[in-house]
Protein backbone atom coordinates (compact mmCIF):
# COMPACT_ATOMS: atom_id res chain seq x y z
CA UNK A 1 0.00 0.00 0.00
CA UNK A 2 1.68 3.05 -0.43
CA UNK A 3 0.71 4.92 2.19
CA UNK A 4 1.20 8.96 0.93
CA UNK A 5 -1.11 8.05 -1.90
CA UNK A 6 -3.53 7.03 0.39
CA UNK A 7 -3.06 10.48 2.58
CA UNK A 8 -3.91 11.96 -0.66
CA UNK A 9 -7.17 10.38 -1.55
CA UNK A 10 -8.58 10.96 1.89
CA UNK A 11 -7.04 14.66 2.63
CA UNK A 12 -6.27 15.97 -1.42
CA UNK A 13 -5.96 18.86 -0.15
CA UNK A 14 -2.07 18.18 1.58
CA UNK A 15 -0.90 17.73 -1.92
CA UNK A 16 0.72 21.22 -2.24
CA UNK A 17 2.89 19.48 0.98
CA UNK A 18 3.14 16.20 -0.18
CA UNK A 19 6.27 16.94 -1.17
CA UNK A 20 7.93 17.72 2.22
CA UNK A 21 6.19 15.37 3.79
CA UNK A 22 7.93 12.32 1.47
CA UNK A 23 11.05 14.22 2.08
CA UNK A 24 10.47 14.18 5.96
CA UNK A 25 9.62 10.64 5.90
CA UNK A 26 12.65 9.63 4.59
CA UNK A 27 14.90 11.58 6.59
CA UNK A 28 13.46 10.31 9.77
CA UNK A 29 13.99 6.65 7.90
CA UNK A 30 17.51 7.58 7.21
CA UNK A 31 18.48 9.25 11.14
CA UNK A 32 17.01 5.75 12.41
CA UNK A 33 19.10 3.34 10.18
CA UNK A 34 21.87 5.42 11.50
CA UNK A 35 21.46 4.85 14.80
CA UNK A 36 19.57 8.53 15.75
CA UNK A 37 16.57 9.53 17.51
CA UNK A 38 14.21 11.82 17.31
CA UNK A 39 13.13 14.86 19.73
CA UNK A 40 9.58 16.47 19.18
CA UNK A 41 8.28 20.02 20.56
CA UNK A 42 5.39 22.00 20.51
CA UNK A 43 2.75 24.02 22.68
CA UNK A 44 -1.24 23.16 23.47
CA UNK A 45 -2.69 21.27 21.18
CA UNK A 46 1.02 20.68 19.11
CA UNK A 47 2.36 19.73 22.60
CA UNK A 48 -0.44 17.21 22.58
CA UNK A 49 0.58 16.11 19.01
CA UNK A 50 3.92 15.90 20.09
CA UNK A 51 2.91 13.22 22.92
CA UNK A 52 1.18 11.79 20.10
CA UNK A 53 4.03 11.19 18.11
CA UNK A 54 6.22 9.83 20.57
CA UNK A 55 3.24 7.01 21.27
CA UNK A 56 3.47 6.08 17.92
CA UNK A 57 6.88 5.27 17.17
CA UNK A 58 7.79 3.72 20.57
CA UNK A 59 5.43 1.12 20.02
CA UNK A 60 3.72 -1.07 17.65
CA UNK A 61 1.37 1.53 15.92
CA UNK A 62 -0.12 -0.04 12.45
CA UNK A 63 1.85 -3.50 12.26
CA UNK A 64 3.48 -6.01 14.59
CA UNK A 65 7.14 -4.92 15.75
CA UNK A 66 7.78 -8.33 17.22
CA UNK A 67 11.71 -8.76 18.55
CA UNK A 68 14.27 -10.71 16.54
CA UNK A 69 15.55 -13.84 17.05
CA UNK A 70 19.23 -12.37 18.64
CA UNK A 71 17.10 -9.81 20.62
CA UNK A 72 14.89 -12.52 22.45
CA UNK A 73 17.87 -14.41 22.82
CA UNK A 74 19.65 -12.05 25.02
CA UNK A 75 16.77 -11.24 27.33
CA UNK A 76 15.92 -14.66 27.43
CA UNK A 77 19.68 -15.81 28.90
CA UNK A 78 19.84 -12.88 31.21
CA UNK A 79 16.59 -14.17 33.68
CA UNK A 80 13.75 -16.58 33.40
CA UNK A 81 11.91 -13.30 33.36
CA UNK A 82 13.46 -12.44 29.96
CA UNK A 83 11.12 -15.33 28.33
CA UNK A 84 8.24 -12.64 29.26
CA UNK A 85 10.14 -9.78 28.31
CA UNK A 86 10.82 -11.18 24.65
CA UNK A 87 7.45 -12.54 23.96
CA UNK A 88 6.01 -8.55 24.76
CA UNK A 89 8.05 -6.13 24.20
CA UNK A 90 8.03 -4.59 20.75
CA UNK A 91 10.60 -3.22 18.38
CA UNK A 92 10.60 0.41 19.27
CA UNK A 93 11.78 3.98 17.50
CA UNK A 94 13.74 6.01 19.66
CA UNK A 95 12.00 9.65 20.41
CA UNK A 96 11.37 11.65 23.35
CA UNK A 97 9.18 14.84 23.60
CA UNK A 98 9.78 17.71 25.37
CA UNK A 99 6.73 19.01 26.71
CA UNK A 100 6.13 16.26 29.24
CA UNK A 101 9.05 16.84 32.10
CA UNK A 102 7.29 18.51 34.59
CA UNK A 103 9.79 18.79 37.19
CA UNK A 104 12.61 20.13 34.73
CA UNK A 105 10.10 22.26 32.50
CA UNK A 106 9.02 23.98 35.78
CA UNK A 107 12.37 24.39 37.75
CA UNK A 108 13.54 25.79 34.29
CA UNK A 109 11.12 28.09 33.77
CA UNK A 110 11.36 29.49 36.97
CA UNK A 111 15.00 29.61 37.84
CA UNK A 112 16.60 30.18 33.85
CA UNK A 113 13.93 32.00 30.48
CA UNK A 114 11.37 30.09 30.75
CA UNK A 115 11.59 30.80 26.57
CA UNK A 116 14.75 28.37 26.02
CA UNK A 117 12.97 25.33 27.98
CA UNK A 118 12.53 23.31 24.55
CA UNK A 119 15.98 24.66 23.69
CA UNK A 120 17.97 23.26 26.96
CA UNK A 121 16.63 19.84 26.60
CA UNK A 122 17.69 19.86 22.79
CA UNK A 123 20.75 20.78 24.00
CA UNK A 124 21.23 18.16 26.51
CA UNK A 125 19.24 15.36 24.47
CA UNK A 126 20.44 15.87 21.22
CA UNK A 127 23.15 14.76 19.62
CA UNK A 128 24.68 15.08 15.96
CA UNK A 129 22.48 12.86 13.54
CA UNK A 130 19.19 13.33 15.37
CA UNK A 131 16.46 15.14 13.80
CA UNK A 132 13.89 17.65 15.94
CA UNK A 133 10.37 17.94 14.45
CA UNK A 134 9.43 21.33 15.40
CA UNK A 135 5.49 21.63 15.66
CA UNK A 136 4.11 25.73 15.50
CA UNK A 137 0.88 26.17 13.95
CA UNK A 138 2.14 29.48 13.22
CA UNK A 139 5.81 28.65 12.77
CA UNK A 140 6.63 31.84 14.66
CA UNK A 141 6.40 30.35 18.75
CA UNK A 142 9.79 31.92 20.43
CA UNK A 143 10.25 28.25 22.46
CA UNK A 144 10.14 26.08 19.63
CA UNK A 145 12.08 28.20 17.14
CA UNK A 146 14.85 28.65 19.84
CA UNK A 147 15.38 24.45 20.26
CA UNK A 148 15.60 24.44 16.51
CA UNK A 149 18.67 27.29 16.65
CA UNK A 150 19.84 24.47 19.53
CA UNK A 151 19.26 21.58 17.52
CA UNK A 152 21.12 23.43 14.26
CA UNK A 153 24.05 24.23 16.58
CA UNK A 154 24.14 20.49 17.38
CA UNK A 155 24.87 19.14 14.03
CA UNK A 156 20.80 18.04 14.08
CA UNK A 157 18.42 17.74 11.43
CA UNK A 158 15.05 19.75 11.51
CA UNK A 159 11.67 18.78 10.10
CA UNK A 160 9.13 21.94 10.97
CA UNK A 161 5.60 20.96 10.77
CA UNK A 162 3.58 24.30 10.43
CA UNK A 163 1.04 26.29 8.69
CA UNK A 164 0.87 27.66 5.11
CA UNK A 165 2.94 30.94 6.28
CA UNK A 166 5.80 28.48 7.61
CA UNK A 167 6.43 31.79 10.00
CA UNK A 168 10.59 32.38 10.95
CA UNK A 169 10.87 29.02 11.89
CA UNK A 170 11.11 28.08 7.50
CA UNK A 171 14.52 29.41 6.96
CA UNK A 172 15.65 26.99 10.38
CA UNK A 173 14.25 23.74 8.26
CA UNK A 174 15.75 21.19 6.27
CA UNK A 175 12.58 19.81 5.64
CA UNK A 176 8.95 22.26 6.31
CA UNK A 177 6.01 20.63 6.22
CA UNK A 178 3.31 23.34 5.27
CA UNK A 179 -0.14 22.27 6.16
CA UNK A 180 -2.85 24.48 3.45
CA UNK A 181 -4.52 26.22 6.50
CA UNK A 182 -3.42 29.49 8.98
CA UNK A 183 -6.24 28.82 11.42
CA UNK A 184 -4.97 27.16 14.17
CA UNK A 185 -7.58 24.19 14.12
CA UNK A 186 -7.61 24.29 11.10
CA UNK A 187 -3.63 23.67 10.56
CA UNK A 188 -3.93 20.89 13.59
CA UNK A 189 -6.58 19.01 11.42
CA UNK A 190 -4.35 18.29 9.05
CA UNK A 191 -1.21 17.80 10.89
CA UNK A 192 -2.97 14.83 12.65
CA UNK A 193 -3.31 13.01 9.13
CA UNK A 194 0.19 14.25 8.38
CA UNK A 195 2.10 12.60 11.26
CA UNK A 196 -0.04 9.50 10.82
CA UNK A 197 1.14 9.15 7.47
CA UNK A 198 4.87 9.72 8.52
CA UNK A 199 5.06 7.24 11.70
CA UNK A 200 3.24 4.69 9.24
CA UNK A 201 5.86 4.85 6.42
CA UNK A 202 8.99 4.98 9.11
CA UNK A 203 6.98 1.70 11.20
CA UNK A 204 7.05 0.26 7.87
CA UNK A 205 10.05 0.61 6.22
CA UNK A 206 12.23 -0.08 9.28
CA UNK A 207 9.68 -3.20 10.61
CA UNK A 208 7.42 -4.27 7.75
CA UNK A 209 9.64 -7.56 6.69
CA UNK A 210 9.65 -9.08 10.54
Amino acid sequence: MDIFKELLEHHPQLASCADAVVHAADSLVEVYQNGGKLLVCGNGGSGADAEHIVGELMKEFYIRRPLGAEERRALEQIDPAGTVLAEHLQGALPAITLTSNIALTTAYGNDAVPELVFAQQVWGYGQKGDVLLAISTSGNSKNVYYAMVAAKAKGMRVIGLTGEAGGRMEKLCDVCIKAPARETYLVQEYHLPIYHALCRYVENTLFGDR
